[in-house]
């Protein structure tokens, strides 16, 4: 933990990392609190009609041990990949803990994705079983004859033509497992992660990145843990935002976490929860602030008494810092990251005053510089590359079965995140760019590449480019300019045919919400799409 003080210097100088021989994130955050306190609160369920299920670390024991028999019984072994396609859920919670105890890798994965979003995540990883639900069933039974590897489709929900009886199959198992002992190093989950060019990368992550997450999910919270600390998200678990900024980490610290399945996301709705749960910390992206910022007089209809709000993804104006300091009492602090070194700058309103527009300091632990493409650290204030040095507890092993893109992430020691910014002299980081064309949009990382590839498929198309446009709201939307085939006219209905196309096939996130018809798209000499010229072209 980061040890309190009065400022930030003085934090980061007492800092040490504390990595154990052996460490295991399923016995970190279930078993180790199970044996000291088994009643103590874990995790508050809030289904669709507010119904409350509240379950202690001894419930998320018996249920993740219950689970790892039942997958090991079924022929699931170490090292296997376990996908959870789930929204928040008690189940997510016990199928994540289960698949680390057992020395599996998880694959956890989005419910708003499309059957091609699924098929070639599935397929790249491997992925031996799933646990869903229905809506996720009926997207799996689209493309199992496609995916020789997948042996086992569970589902919440119950017995299905294409799904086992998660919850039936559960009662035939013990609560009695013993964990496999893993050290730091060894896999334990891939995060999928969008890239500018073909199909995401498999981000695969040690069972350290809990601890190396620590410090980052500490200091942007003020100190977390503090007493009575209750800590919700909107972000969905299936993002290394919702599950190690949040769930893992708040578990790790035996802190309550709230689970809420939203029908659909308001700002009246994030307000009645805060209320209701009596939550005191949440990590809320700036798309959701902006959201809840619509709402008049909110501390006058709501009994808010929240003690600290992170958010990160985008970068935080003047206005919503006032406003969450009117509506809440507080600061909000800033993150920065990405899936594959996230949570290494923050800032911290225990310890530094907020600066509208620059995300923080490096978290104590990382050792952060603005390099050049070759590594070369740059001088204070010269714009360049934000790099990370390696090693680093919170950084990944590797992208999964993909070395060329891996050894493209790092200019020699340093670990490129992709961004430009620049380093003042007091430590302060000032996020300037991408310099790559991966789309923010609403708080989600985009890549084109997998957009574009979608878009082919499509019988009208010839070629697509797509890119990030400014929007108020959402930061950016996703812009496609497409090239028709013959015989195809460009008209309101074919662009409305062919968003749809992408939101069924890929993700509601990811759907171009404009589509311009063109008569041909930029391209380099060698066949590259000059996507610089695309955003040009507004």
């Amino acid at each position: 933990m980061l040890s309190h003080g009065s400022d930030y210097r003085a934090v980061k100088e007492a800092f040490e990392w504390d990595i154990p021989d052996s460490y295991n994130i399923g016995v970190d955050v279930c078993d180790k609190w199970a044996k000291r306190s088994p009643d103590r609160l874990a995790l508050s369920f809030v289904d669709i009609d507010g119904n409350v299920s509240d379950y202690s670390f001894s419930d998320l024991k018996d249920y993740s041990n219950r689970m790892a028999n039942l997958l090991s019984s079924s022929g699931i072994n170490r090292g296997d990949r376990v996908a959870i396609l789930l929204p928040q859920s008690l189940e997510t919670a016990f199928s994540h803990i289960a698949a680390y105890k057992m020395g599996c890798v998880a694959v956890p994965l989005f419910m708003l994705f499309g059957v091609e979003a699924l098929e070639y995540r599935l397929s790249n990883s491997g992925a031996r079983a799933v646990i869903t639900n229905r809506a996720g069933v009926e997207k799996i039974k689209e493309i199992k004859d496609r995916l020789p590897n997948l042996k086992h489709v569970y589902s919440v929900d119950g017995v299905s033509a294409e799904g086992e009886d998660l919850h039936r199959n559960l009662l035939c198992h013990s609560t009695d497992f013993t964990p496999v002992q893993t050290k730091p190093d060894d896999p334990a989950l891939i995060i999928y992660t969008s890239g500018t060019t073909g199909q995401p990368k498999g981000a695969l992550h040690a069972h350290r990145v809990l601890l190396g997450h620590l410090p980052g999910v500490e200091m942007s919270h003020d100190f977390f843990p503090q007493p009575g600390d209750k800590i919700w998200t909107p972000a969905d678990w299936a993002w290394i935002g919702g599950l190690l900024d949040v769930l893992l980490p708040a578990l790790h610290h035996g802190v309550a976490v709230v689970a809420r399945r939203f029908e659909k996301f308001t700002a009246e709705a994030a307000f009645d929860l805060i209320a209701e749960q009596g939550i005191r910390n949440a990590f809320i992206p700036p798309t959701a602030l902006k959201m809840m910022r619509s709402v008049s007089d909110p501390e006058i209809r709501w009994d808010l008494n929240m003690r600290s709000i992170a958010s990160g993804g985008e970068s935080l104006g003047t206005e919503l810092l006032e406003w969450g300091q009117k509506t809440f009492g507080l600061t909000i602090n800033e993150f920065y990251g990405q899936t594959e070194c996230n949570m290494i700058v923050s800032s911290c309103a225990k310890i530094m005053g907020a600066r509208p527009g620059v995300m923080g300091r490096a978290v104590p632990g990382h050792d952060l510089a603005i390099v050049s493409s070759e590594g070369e650290i740059l001088p204070q204030g010269m714009l360049g590359n934000i790099a990370v040095k390696s090693p680093d507890p919170v950084m990944f092993l590797e992208y999964w079965n993909n070395p060329e893109a891996t050894k493209a992430k790092f200019a020699g020691e340093w670990l490129l995140t992709g961004d430009t910014g620049i380093l003042d002299t007091e430590g302060w980081i000032q996020f300037v760019g991408r310099d790559d064309d991966v789309i923010t949009s609403s708080g989600y990382r985009i890549g084109p590449g997998e957009i574009e590839d979608c878009l082919m498929g499509h019988p009208a198309v010839r070629m697509a480019g797509v890119v990030g446009k400014p929007d108020p709201q959402r930061t950016e939307i996703v812009k496609a300019f497409v090239v028709l085939n013959d015989n195809f006219v460009g008209d309101d209905e074919l662009a409305s045919e062919i968003q749809l196309f992408v939101k069924k096939q890929l993700a509601a996130h990811e759907y171009p919400r404009e589509v311009a018809f063109v008569d041909a798209l930029p391209m380099t000499t060698t066949g590259k799409i000059i996507r610089r010229e695309l955003r040009e072209w507004g």
